[in-house]
């Protein structure tokens, strides 16, 4: 009862079903403008030795009042505070799009402050740090910055589309995180010692193969590369068989680290 109530009163993390028996927490960022919903219900689909933490960013949900970041820095120095207390089992990241880049960025933040790193990176339709995709969009006037969005990653749902007063909700924290993506700088550093697994979509217009391979040199671990039916929110198109993926990858590393575990103590 103390771990619910303690996740529930984290405005920055939440849990949709804790599991105090749990091998593994895996905790999911959001893309640019995207909140907590799109992976609420994950904890369905994998293994039930898997905690989901969801990371829900200022300016939207029920943060809508907080002023958004604009800047990648500040954000993930208070979130690798915010996160650490959350760091006492094995756990994992997950991002989708910009997503990625936070829980690359945070990874590296964790190691400065010598504290231990997740033992898997998950990272979604995201171009390498080191490779971003150079396009500045978000000083765009309104209809040029909707267009664009949709044009590159159909990003907005129709339903919001459509309706004024939700993208006059919607808008704020869009423009906020494309700021901070393209004004992203990336410092060499060497590279993360756990593995890192990519997803992409085959049909992306915004991130190329090229751009995913990229990642490789990020590790000294293990690199995979999945790709799936779909576009950039191909986790939308190809749910059924991306959380299989992810279920049976998520089965290997609490079998790896069970193994690790049992070693260590032998």
């Amino acid at each position: 009862m103390k771990t619910q109530q303690r996740l529930d009163l984290n405005n920055w993390i939440s849990c949709p079903k804790p599991n105090p028996q749990a091998k593994l927490r895996l905790f999911c960022f959001p893309c640019a403008g995207g909140t907590t919903s799109a992976y609420s219900k994950w904890y369905n689909y994998l293994p039930t030795d898997i905690e989901i933490n969801l990371v829900q960013l200022p300016r939207r949900s029920h943060r809508i009042e907080e002023p958004p970041f604009t800047n990648f820095l500040p954000l993930v120095k208070t979130l690798t505070s915010e996160i650490k207390p959350y760091l006492n089992k094995p756990f994992a990241f997950f991002g989708h799009s910009m997503g990625a880049t936070l829980a690359f960025e945070i990874i590296r933040q964790l190691r400065r402050e010598n504290h231990q790193i997740p033992i898997h990176l998950f990272a979604a339709a995201c171009p390498a740090p080191h490779n971003p995709i150079k396009t500045f969009i978000h000083k765009l006037p309104e209809t040029e910055f909707i267009a664009e969005l949709q044009h590159r990653y159909n990003a907005i749902p129709q339903s919001i589309l459509k309706n004024k007063e939700l993208m006059q909700i919607f808008l704020p924290s869009l423009r906020a995180d494309f700021t901070m993506i393209e004004t992203y700088i990336y410092v060499l550093e060497k590279p993360l010692d756990c593995p890192i697994t990519l997803f992409g979509g085959l049909q992306d217009k915004a991130i190329s193969i090229n751009k995913l391979e990229y990642w490789c040199v990020e590790t000294n671990d293990i690199f995979n590369l999945e790709m799936f039916t779909g576009g950039h929110f191909f986790l939308h198109d190809s749910q059924s068989k991306f959380l299989q993926f992810l279920s049976q990858k998520m089965y290997e590393i609490i079998a790896d680290n069970l193994h690790d575990n049992n070693r260590l103590i032998a």
